[in-house]
């Protein structure tokens, strides 16, 4: 695509092709991410959350007075632009409005009532996540996703969980330790042996109802490109394993 804004913001254009690539599976709108995205001043963080957190409020109070097919749709886009908006925020941890945008961004995406949302155990605690299951007859193949660094559990319908179901697969996301909601609610930092993380999620997947436990895949998007492959050399029980596309920009540290 070419570069429409931002040529001298590579990290703002990025995350602005991220939001377009939503668009397919209803998480965004192009028309909106482009108007949204006129008001952004390059380099100015705060402007970016502005921007956005404007959009997803707009959207969130539309959504109160819409019909249950037009909700979920507004709620869907709501729930991606409320968690781009705390994107470039993390220079400051303590910031206000990362936790106010996150948790309503969350909150959208179960309202929209896509998936259902799973609570997966793990070291005395639960991993949070969500489980897509296929219309038709039983058992089916199962499709196991995680996200990377700074991706969601959310963000995953667009990235292959809601074609995996429509495709005739169950699929099982969550986010795993140093992902957004292990970390924030449960302060579950990253850690390099992911088939620790991998095996009770295997483990409570086998329990669901039509899972085919021959046919279990692990896909891993962005810095889970690399995460999945350490699982699975460890986890004999996957039939196979994707490492997704990985990508990086520069941003404010965490």
């Amino acid at each position: 695509m070419k570069q429409l804004m931002f040529e001298d913001d590579v990290q703002f254009w990025f995350e602005t092709l991220r939001l377009f690539g939503h668009a397919a599976y209803g998480g965004s709108d192009f028309g909106e991410v482009l108007a949204a995205a006129s008001t952004v001043t390059p380099g100015d963080y705060d402007s970016w959350h502005d921007a956005y957190r404007a959009l997803a409020d707009r959207l969130y109070a539309e959504a109160a007075e819409a019909g249950p097919v037009t909700a979920r749709d507004l709620l869907l886009r709501a729930s991606t632009y409320y968690f781009s908006s705390e994107f470039f925020l993390h220079g400051d941890p303590a910031d206000p409005r990362i936790a106010a945008a996150y948790d309503r961004s969350v909150e959208c995406f179960r309202r929209a009532g896509v998936a259902e949302p799973v609570e997966i155990p793990y070291d005395g605690t639960v991993l949070h996540g969500y489980f897509y299951r296929a219309p038709g007859e039983d058992p089916k193949p199962l499709l196991i996703m995680h996200n990377g660094f700074d991706g969601s559990a959310e963000e995953l319908h667009y990235l292959g969980a809601a074609a995996g179901a429509s495709h005739g697969y169950h699929v099982l996301t969550f986010d795993g330790p140093g992902q957004p909601s292990a970390v924030r609610r449960e302060k579950l930092l990253f850690r390099p042996d992911w088939e620790h993380v991998v095996t009770p999620v295997v483990d409570f997947a086998l329990a669901l109802d039509g899972v085919d436990p021959a046919r279990i895949a692990l896909l891993g998007v962005s810095l889970g490109g690399m995460l999945a492959p350490r699982a699975a050399a460890f986890e004999p029980r996957l039939a196979a394993v994707v490492a997704g596309w990985t990508a990086c920009t520069t941003r404010a540290p965490r």
